[in-house]
């Protein structure tokens, strides 16, 4: 061939022939779609868990709406209490945890009138360490207010003449009539109620004969034993007047009422024996 036809080179394809994109070839539809799913995920994510939060509130105000029901009608049933009888329950915390871990660690029982082994009164008593699956409580302790009447009942067995109680905070006035050479003498004692190991304690602070007021030491000195047995702190047992899973730690009057602290042993929700009277020594 002749040098004078120089056969020429082919042009540089990406030059002067750009490779044409068709609109909808997959190359440009990933291009589109990753940018639309990066931005999709934080809102799918986001509803995700808006979604698990309400299942959980609602979850919980289910359990604090059904959780009191549950535990007033086991208290009525294990004490044997009226079918219809007042009780209020509440707890505290998150419930769903301590569902879940089978124990609520605080429960908390008060009533305005509740009749145990024949005394009646308001009790208000908070529980801890409250097995949801059947067991003794951790602890328990409360306070019982029960009236004037309610605690004539409590000195029934002591050697006070004791016809009726007036509350005067922080002291207690016991008034009947002691027999003295054959004759009815009206005697009043104004007394400090307390508690020691278990047992109910009245100190006398004064005293009145014959609506007239005397010194405690005439008192004793005036009747002999009988006044010194009267003037002297007491000691009395109630044991036998409360459920035996209760124990007297405390007592005061406080406007108008007798309140007495109580000590409550956990095994009582399943030791029949604990829900009985207790027994005082011989």
């Amino acid at each position: 061939m002749s040098d004078d036809n120089h056969t020429l080179p082919y042009p540089e394809p990406a030059a002067e022939h750009p490779t044409l994109v068709i609109p909808g070839s997959a190359p440009a539809q990933a291009t589109e779609t990753a940018p639309r799913t990066r931005r999709r995920w934080p809102w799918v994510l986001l509803i995700v868990v808006v979604v698990l939060a309400l299942l959980v509130v609602a979850a919980e105000f289910i359990a604090r709406a059904v959780l009191p029901g549950i535990v007033r009608s086991i208290v009525v049933e294990q004490l044997d209490l009226p079918a219809d009888q007042q009780l209020d329950v509440e707890t505290e915390g998150l419930l769903l945890p301590q569902l879940i871990g089978g124990s609520l660690d605080t429960l908390h029982l008060s009533t305005d009138s509740v009749t145990l082994e024949g005394i009646t009164g308001a009790a208000d008593v908070t529980a801890t360490g409250v097995p949801l699956r059947g067991g003794d409580l951790g602890g328990a302790s409360g306070t019982i207010r029960i009236d004037q009447a309610q605690f004539t009942s409590l000195l029934a067995g002591t050697d006070l003449p004791v016809e009726s109680v007036e509350f005067d905070a922080p002291n207690a006035t016991v008034s009947g009539s002691i027999t003295v050479f054959g004759a009815d003498v009206p005697l009043s004692l104004t007394l400090t109620p307390g508690a020691i190991e278990g047992d109910l304690e009245l100190t006398p602070v004064a005293a009145s004969i014959g609506g007239l007021d005397i010194d405690l030491d005439r008192v004793g000195s005036s009747l002999g034993s009988l006044g010194e047995g009267l003037t002297q702190p007491q000691r009395v047992c109630i044991a036998d007047q409360l459920p035996a899973g209760l124990t007297l730690t405390g007592l005061e009057i406080v406007d108008g009422a007798a309140v007495i602290d109580i000590d409550v042993n956990g095994a009582i929700v399943t030791d029949a024996s604990l829900q009985d009277k207790g027994v005082c020594p011989s």
